[in-house]
């Protein structure tokens, strides 16, 4: 997969003004990116698998609105869509950092390579880990590289010392019960903490685009 052009900046889809859940602790504003590789059955924010889209957003309305709700706001999440499709992140993330505001990154660690060049302006990430390493992730993503990908992507968080949180959505088209049983047992023989269990959602209705 290469990179997006895009003009010196990155590619927003939509935003959530405020959210509680989305970096724990923390009041955050929620970036939505444009574009993802993959093509998970259960995706809640398949209108923003495309990229090139026409929104009403930009990159600097943003910033402005981060500017607005400063002594508010604490940290700023980026979500997609996969975020780390679009080779500008980093200078968003340090556009962010500028502000005093804490980094989130929401991924499924499509991109190890790109998520090692993000360390060093993140604060937390949440993983999306789809199913056990092995032929069902390929059955979600459609890709027959990404559970290699995905481990790669959690050795470097482990590695870090980053916080993060992992992520297992299960239900109709996504992980049955007993895989996500298996997936746990999984990870706890590679020292990794257990996944939240998130439940198979309708479309993303709270974007603001």
């Amino acid at each position: 997969m290469t990179d997006i052009p895009e003009k010196g900046t990155i590619p927003v889809a939509g935003v959530v003004p405020l959210t509680t859940v989305d970096y724990p602790g923390r009041l955050a504003l929620v970036v939505f990116t444009q574009g993802c590789p993959w093509r998970c059955g259960y995706c809640h924010n398949t209108d923003l698998w495309p990229i090139g889209q026409t929104t009403s957003w930009r990159w600097q309305h943003v910033c402005d609105l981060l500017d607005e709700r400063r002594g508010f706001l604490q940290a700023v999440v980026f979500s997609g869509g996969e975020p780390t499709l679009h080779k500008n992140l980093a200078t968003a993330m340090q556009d962010v950092r500028k502000k005093n505001l804490l980094v989130g990154l929401h991924t499924a660690g499509i991109f190890p390579d790109r998520l090692v060049r993000l360390l060093p302006w993140l604060n937390w990430v949440g993983l999306d880990i789809k199913a056990p390493f092995d032929k069902r992730y390929v059955q979600i993503t459609g890709d027959n590289n990404s559970a290699l990908g995905v481990q790669a992507s959690l050795r470097i968080l482990q590695i870090s010392k980053i916080p993060f949180q992992l992520r297992t959505t299960v239900g109709a088209g996504a992980l049955s019960e007993p895989d996500f049983a298996e997936l746990c047992q999984q990870l706890r023989r590679l020292g990794a903490p257990e996944p939240l269990r998130q439940n198979v959602r309708p479309p993303q209705s709270k974007i603001t685009l």
